[in-house]
């Protein structure tokens, strides 16, 4: 019989791959991490302390967008790259910290959300490794999504996030960047405690607002887009600045097409959205 030999094997372990620690991070004290998830410190020469004493109440999620972790981690970890994160979750699940909540991180760029143009200094900043639109753009791993939700379990403990404040590089800066995309499964975040997600309408055929609109309808559109926290001007126009917007919520909140026209689907979704938030939020709008 051949199952003894099958059965006396022992399974094969896979060992996670040794981490391409940058010789700045190496040189570098570290620090205590802040979260217990954490699987090892790589510390980041790009840092600083937040504006006016700002403590941090949003989380802000981005992809790599590299070819491989260790050009991702040299460019977040090496001075003169003047990028850096909180941290960065691996594909095998694993979460590096970078740069104490504490201070302020230089992820967000240029950027704008809800009458704050400091992303950097209200944020913590998270990179996932994924090689992003420009490299193939593979789906994110059921074990890296695992560790980003546990990771952003204990910030919105530790530091009070709203659900509203779980938000994509894209929804701050949708004229420059695009991640974490589409494939990002923010539904099962939400299932899991994490942002603010409804089920987006179902897409029909029907009237929509595109690029070349203009009148009420396209300044209601934008005006609700503004209430619920993007940079945009209600000037009734659909100009590009207008698609970039509606492209950026449909990467978060209508994946299912993104094409920055204003269908039936978008808008619907934006209403839905607007009246899930919490009545703090809402008057604050009023």
């Amino acid at each position: 019989m051949l199952l003894g030999p099958i059965a006396s094997e022992k399974p094969v372990s896979k060992r996670p791959r040794a981490l391409p620690i940058p010789k700045a991070s190496a040189d570098m004290p570290k620090f205590t991490p802040d979260s217990s998830v954490v699987f090892d410190v790589v510390p980041s020469e790009n840092f600083g302390d937040r504006n006016n004493g700002r403590t941090p109440d949003m989380i802000l999620l981005h992809y790599t967008g590299m070819p491989d972790l260790e050009g991702a981690l040299y460019r977040l970890c090496t001075a003169g790259t003047d990028v850096s994160a909180h941290y960065v979750v691996l594909e095998d699940g694993r979460i590096l910290q970078c740069v104490p909540e504490s201070k302020r991180a230089w992820h967000a760029g240029v950027s704008y959300w809800a009458g704050e143009t400091d992303i950097n200094s209200c944020s913590i900043g998270i990179e996932i490794v994924n090689r992003g639109h420009d490299w193939g753009y593979p789906d994110f791993p059921l074990r890296q999504v695992a560790a980003v939700i546990a990771l952003c379990r204990g910030i919105i403990i530790r530091r009070n996030v709203p659900p509203h404040r779980v938000l994509a590089h894209s929804d701050v800066a949708p004229s420059r960047k695009q991640d974490p995309g589409e494939k990002f499964p923010w539904r099962s975040l939400a299932d899991s405690g994490v942002g603010l997600w409804v089920e987006p309408a179902p897409i029909i055929k029907g009237d929509a607002l595109h690029p070349g609109s203009s009148g009420d309808q396209v300044r209601d559109l934008q005006a609700a887009l503004a209430r619920f926290g993007y940079g945009i001007e209600a000037d009734g126009r659909y100009g590009v600045p207008t698609r970039e917007v509606v492209t950026a919520f449909q990467r978060h909140y209508r994946p299912q097409r993104v094409d920055g026209v204003a269908d039936q689907s978008t808008v619907a979704t934006l209403q839905a959205l607007l009246a899930a938030l919490p009545e703090q939020k809402i008057a604050e709008l009023s």
